[in-house]
């Protein structure tokens, strides 16, 4: 392959040998060299659109119906990368709420920092209105490290404490408002 830099006063031309170029030409690379990851080997994903209603028990955290997904990893060196989006309201009005999600990887909880919430999801309300709603994303690389089927789900809990009601989909008044997510990716290492 011949080398040629053009303008200047100290053009350069010249030829690589062969034995340096793995493959004679850029469409013949068929794959990666060993030791670089990233590519996506498999895909599940849950879509929910309908309503749910999910009442809390003081501190507790409690399963978001219909919010899981199951993926069977190929090698235990994978990586999955989890993306979650769910929409929701509360039912507590009087003194506001602060409702926050964690994400689970079978009973294991992932990517939580402070008071076990998955990171950056804790929202607040202190609104009496009908049409108050969030949309919260979730997004973390977990390492299960495990060729095992495994369930990630998403959990609910009012952080106040006390009981409330989360509304998943929905508006104060029970009527639908939207959609959630969870999507897991294998991720080759």
């Amino acid at each position: 392959m011949a080398i040629t830099r053009l303008g200047g006063a100290n053009a350069i031309t010249g030829t690589i040998p062969q034995g340096n170029i793995a493959n004679a030409s850029l469409g013949a690379v068929t794959a990666l060299p060993a030791g670089v990851g990233g590519k996506v080997l498999q895909i599940q994903t849950t879509f929910k659109s309908s309503v749910s209603t999910i009442s809390t028990n003081g501190d507790g955290f409690v399963d978001v119906t219909g919010m899981s997904v199951a993926i069977t990893p190929s090698a235990s060196s994978s990586k999955i990368l989890v993306q979650a989006s769910i929409l929701y309201t509360f039912n507590n009005d009087t003194y506001g709420t602060l409702g926050g999600i964690r994400c689970m990887r079978d009973s294991t909880a992932i990517g939580t920092g402070g008071q076990s919430y998955t990171s950056g999801t804790v929202t607040g309300a202190n609104e009496s209105g009908n049409n108050f709603y969030v949309t919260v994303p979730l997004l973390f690389l977990d390492s299960p490290s495990t060729t095992s089927a495994t369930t990630y789900k998403l959990q609910v809990r009012n952080s106040i404490g006390g009981d409330i009601t989360f509304y998943v989909n929905g508006k104060k008044t029970g009527s639908n408002y939207g959609a959630s997510t969870i999507t897991v990716m294998e991720i080759a290492a």
